[in-house]
């Protein structure tokens, strides 16, 4: 039943940032993050958000199994799949047209909502996480200067691909997912007693 349960979160997890993501690629905009960085390449080369997404998380497997054990892994390998997926689906099913000052809030909140999900279950969508969490571990890096590193030059890249309006929309986004995420995050029981999960 507590497996059931968890898989279940993270399904509605993956479901919340699908959607949050498919508001601002609808609308023009980014987030931080990997998605970001796909966001990006996607307006640069034309692919599919959920494609690119999938193939820029591959190289951090390696590294969540090395420093977050092999439970994580497969459940943030899960959480990727399934978001590609969505993304894909949404982006041929789901056709709208919102306001961007709609989209980046709206957006933001429920990719940051969604993330908190998966964080009490033991998952992530990976990426710039995984390698922050591991360089924290491996070499005594903070995680935060490592992801705030990340999202600088995801935000210069962006410079290559958004106007300075879509630009300040997308801010407001990482804002607002930054609010939630600093809001309601706890850590899970594993990173509080300094032990991760290997089973």
């Amino acid at each position: 039943m507590k497996l059931t349960h968890q898989w279940l979160s993270i399904v509605e997890g993956c479901l919340l940032v699908a959607l949050g993501l498919h508001l601002l690629n609808a609308s023009g905009l980014l987030i931080s993050g990997t998605a970001g960085l796909g966001m990006i390449l996607g307006k640069l080369t034309g692919l599919s958000f959920g494609l690119l997404f999938f193939l820029l998380n591959i190289p951090f497997y390696y590294l969540a199994w090395r420093a977050l054990g092999k439970t994580f892994t497969l459940r943030t390998f899960a959480a990727i799949s399934l978001l590609s997926l969505l993304s894909q689906w949404f982006e041929h099913s789901i056709h709208m047209a919102i306001h961007p000052i709609l989209a980046a809030v709206l957006g933001g909140l429920l990719t940051g909502f969604g993330l908190i999900i998966l964080f009490r279950h033991n998952a992530s969508l990976g990426g710039l996480n995984i390698l922050a969490v591991y360089l924290e571990r491996r070499f005594d890096i903070h995680a935060s200067r490592t992801t705030l590193v990340a999202d600088i030059m995801i935000l210069i890249a962006a410079f290559l691909v958004l106007d300075s309006t879509a630009l300040a929309f997308s801010l407001l986004a990482f804002l607002c997912l930054s609010s939630v995420v600093g809001r309601y995050h706890r850590p899970p029981k594993w990173a509080q007693v300094g032990e991760v999960n290997r089973t």
